[in-house]
């Protein structure tokens, strides 16, 4: 991978992991549209989503710090009954991670695989849309916005979508709404889900020497880190009040009308 090529999924990464249209898949779509040779591993991967996890802390600083606060007054509040959730999310992807890594790295080599899991992200968001507000209106509303079924579902939700193409945002987001989660809850939930798990595979990837060790090089995933943490605070200010507000439908036409071009031109 050159320097510039870093620069530029770098960049891909920070403007498109805040909107439900899949940053993984666009990932693979820029590496086969720049001509990156498949490395093996996902390192630059990892790389480039933990940025972009450091720009969620930096834009969600001051609630990270509501919460830590709440948790070490050592009693069950409102703060410690969030982070209680938040590990009940993680526990699918955690399985995923620990019996599927392989599986899933080879999925990022698949054009294939992109294109459909884009048309399954579309019809998950155009579903979840028209389904909403009347599940919404029949679910009784929990403690923080979510109870702890819903928070599991949604973590079902965020497992699935380790896969490149299917928006890990918008997965999260479109099984907390069909669950019954109201939007403005749902989307800090979902951006909040995956700090923990990202920045745990980075730990495990630079502890294991799994990054030193990677043929991509250091200047490239140097340069990818950056432009996609600087992309990434840009891209999270501005869309999450989008997504909060947008009707996720749209979006989903993106991605059916990317996911089929790439079927037929990349496939």
């Amino acid at each position: 991978m050159e320097w510039f090529e870093a620069i530029i999924l770098g960049l891909v990464q920070g403007l498109t992991e805040f909107l439900p249209v899949s940053s993984s898949g666009h990932l693979a779509i820029g590496k086969e549209l720049l001509g990156v040779e498949p490395t093996g591993d996902l390192i630059f991967e990892v790389t480039v989503h933990t940025a972009t996890v450091l720009a969620t802390i930096v834009v969600f600083r001051k609630e990270i710090w509501k919460l830590l606060c709440g948790l070490f007054k050592f009693k069950y509040n409102d703060e410690t009954d969030y982070i209680a959730k938040i590990c009940v999310s993680m526990i699918p992807v955690f399985v995923v991670g620990m019996f599927f890594k392989d599986q899933v790295e080879e999925a990022f080599n698949s054009m294939l695989v992109v294109g459909i899991c884009l048309l399954v992200t579309a019809l998950l968001l155009a579903f979840s849309d028209w389904m909403s507000g009347r599940v919404s209106a029949a679910v009784k509303e929990s403690r923080n916005g979510i109870s702890f079924w819903q928070a599991f579902v949604v973590g079902i939700g965020q497992a699935c979508a380790v896969l490149p193409g299917l928006s890990r945002s918008g997965t999260t987001i479109s099984t907390g709404l069909i669950s019954g989660v109201k939007r403005e809850n749902m989307a800090q939930f979902s951006f909040l889900m995956v700090l923990v798990p990202i920045l745990g595979q980075a730990f495990l990837d630079v502890v294991g020497g799994d990054t030193l060790e990677s043929t991509i090089g250091l200047l490239p995933l140097a340069l990818g880190f950056v432009s996609a943490f600087l992309s990434g605070l840009f891209a999270c200010r501005v869309m999450i009040a989008l997504v909060r507000k947008a009707q996720l439908k749209w979006f989903g036409l993106y991605c059916a009308l990317v996911g089929l071009a790439v079927l037929i031109f990349l496939v």
